[in-house]
């Protein structure tokens, strides 16, 4: 798989997102009343509307932020695929984005026609950044303005779909599918479900910056699995601070 895709001419992602205020009575009233409003059409009608907002919140780009990305680019060294590993995490996410954004221009510049790679990075991440880049008035790079774009024109490497192979019914955790093909995985001390909780209540980025980076390695894993290709060893991983 992926012959015509060069490993070092991708830039690998993943994000962490939470709700945006740490309970839902902080909300603006009118935010509120419209967090009400759409819980009511995606949860059933006994569910705590206060216990859905920190639970879900975080994947509506309306009602959640970012407070942590995560990339990573595969290099050669001695005949050998190795990765670098970097993340941007601030409670301040216009600071994060932009911070994100110069990384993007940076790496065009050395490979411009460089391509994203993650795992639902197309349904899920991108959008994302997309739309909290537009609620918070910041300028998007070239490289992220996809609107327009036909399917195949969009410059993202995506596992999911990869897996998929036209099956659009299909959905496989980047958990499943790193174990069916192999990979071990180091044990995580928190999981997606748990960032929320982990930034409102200790506020502690480096864990969810650590655990945001274990989904970039494993996608990097995958991609070198599609290719038949070696997989990283500890010591070709480094995490750039």
């Amino acid at each position: 798989m992926l012959p015509n895709i060069g490993l070092d001419q991708l830039l690998l992602l993943d994000i962490e997102t939470t709700p945006a205020t740490a309970a839902l009575e902080e909300l603006p009233g009118n935010l509120q009343e419209l967090w009400r409003e759409k819980n009511t059409k995606i949860a059933p009608v006994s569910e705590n509307e206060a216990e859905a907002y920190a639970d879900k919140a975080g994947i509506f780009a309306e009602f959640g932020r970012i407070v942590c990305i995560s990339v990573g680019f595969f290099h050669l060294e001695n005949g050998r695929y190795q990765l670098r590993l970097k993340s941007f995490a601030s409670e301040d996410e216009v600071i994060l984005l932009n911070n994100f954004f110069d990384l993007v221009l940076r790496f065009k510049e050395k490979v411009p026609s460089f391509q994203f790679g993650g795992h639902n990075i197309r349904e899920f991440d991108i959008p994302f950044i997309c739309r909290r880049s537009v609620i918070q008035q910041l300028s998007l790079p070239q490289s992220l303005q996809l609107h327009g774009m036909k399917p195949w024109e969009v410059p993202v490497v995506d596992t999911l779909h990869m897996w998929r192979f036209g099956d659009f019914k299909h959905y496989t955790s980047l958990k499943l599918l790193t174990a069916v093909m192999g990979i071990d995985t180091p044990k995580d001390d928190i999981d997606g479900s748990m960032v929320g909780k982990v930034f409102w209540e200790t506020k502690d980025l480096e864990r969810i910056a650590t655990y945001c980076q274990k989904d970039v390695l494993a996608v990097a894993q995958l991609l070198l699995r599609f290719k038949r290709l070696p997989l990283l060893l500890p010591e070709d991983v480094v995490v750039i601070k």
